[in-house]
């Protein structure tokens, strides 16, 4: 199967993009989902986790209130590294785990693996391809403040914390624009999973 990472920073559309290749026929493995696993009371990394960062992380139920958690990490970048370090090695061999699942069913078509760390982490380089989201930074401090109530200081600071957008397109061997209509973004990711399934054709 050809392998490709997808990748982009918080609010740029990355997962209205995955929600369409996932339409086109693509087999979409979302980083975030596999984390959100790994939360759940029970496994090693929610131990793991609840010793680092303490019962305040914890809802009602016990179970990580990952928006407590969140705004821990975003507004300190050592606490930050700590979850990473603690998160990325279980996340990737999960990843992993589901792409050899995947290979095995059948040896042809696309796994498409949608990450916001990959180029972070180094991931990327596992892929057959890298396509990088991006939006202009009004619209994503706007959807930051639409979509999860942020102030507009929270929204930048949040951006902020992350690798800057500039540094993923240098490595892109696509980009989606999600500036504009919705439209307008399908008709890219269908240009692009059209190259795509070309190629896993040439590679198979």
């Amino acid at each position: 199967m050809l392998r490709v990472g997808l990748t982009g920073n918080i609010a740029s559309g990355k997962s209205a993009a995955a929600l369409i290749f996932t339409e086109l026929g693509a087999h979409v493995i979302d980083a975030d989902r596999v984390a959100h696993e790994l939360y759940k009371p029970g496994t090693g990394a929610y131990g793991r986790i609840l010793a680092a960062f303490g019962k305040q992380i914890l809802d009602s139920d016990g179970a990580i209130d990952r928006k407590k958690l969140g705004k821990i990490v975003f507004s300190d970048a050592e606490k930050r590294l700590q979850l990473n370090a603690i998160l990325h090695p279980e996340v990737g061999a999960a990843i992993m785990r589901r792409i050899f699942e995947l290979e095995e069913e059948s040896p042809r078509g696309m796994i498409i693996v949608d990450a916001a760390l990959m180029v972070e982490t180094g991931g990327y380089k596992m892929y057959d391809r890298l396509i990088v989201v991006s939006c202009s930074l009004s619209i994503q401090i706007s959807r930051l403040m639409n979509r999860d109530g942020m102030t507009e200081a929270d929204a930048r600071a949040r951006i902020a914390s992350q690798l800057p957008i500039e540094e993923k397109l240098k490595l892109a061997d696509y980009v989606i624009d999600t500036s504009g209509t919705l439209k307008q973004t399908r008709d890219q990711v269908e240009k692009i999973y059209r190259d795509l399934l070309a190629l896993e054709v040439r590679l198979a």
